[in-house]
């Protein structure tokens, strides 16, 4: 664990590209929607706070985690975004699917960083219970959405070197 006790969700604008000009992309997993819609929530504050304009956000939904890897593949075919980010949340129950889906959107989200020029950002919590997936999507943790979205904005910076 990187820190127990911080938020690492505060950024200094002062060190972060303006946004202004970027389209970006959120995909967002249905399930655990009460996390993801938290998500969500962080990662367009973050960048609508950094200057990006409300219509060059761009959401599209899908069913799961599993899924965010075909959403994200179609939205850099089809739509003109400097960024993706895929929002999802994958809780460990009893079975071994947890890490099934884990593995499988955590590759398939490397393999369009590497087919595609335009960056897909991570952010998908795979936590081992409920209340850690609060924590982390707006809780004692901050929200990693925030993160994604800081992310998301250098990533489409260096884009543009």
């Amino acid at each position: 664990m990187a820190t127990e006790n911080k938020n690492l969700s505060e950024y200094d604008k002062t060190t972060i590209p303006n946004a202004k000009d970027f389209r970006f992309g959120i995909v967002v997993s249905e399930w655990n929607d009460t996390i993801t819609e938290g998500l969500y929530k962080g990662a367009e504050a973050a960048l609508l706070d950094c200057g990006t304009e409300t219509e060059n956000i761009i959401r599209w939904n899908v069913p799961g985690s599993f899924e965010l890897t075909f959403g994200a593949k179609r939205m850099l075919e089809v739509k003109d975004v400097d960024c993706v980010i895929v929002i999802g949340s994958v809780i460990k129950g009893e079975t071994m699917h947890f890490d099934f889906v884990c593995q499988g959107v955590t590759q398939g989200v490397k393999d369009l960083n590497v087919l595609y020029d335009t960056p897909v950002i991570f952010c998908v919590l795979t936590d081992d219970n409920m209340q850690q997936s609060i924590d982390r999507s707006g809780g004692k943790h901050g929200n990693k959405g925030t993160e994604a979205a800081i992310a998301a904005i250098k990533m489409a910076h260096l884009r543009t070197l």
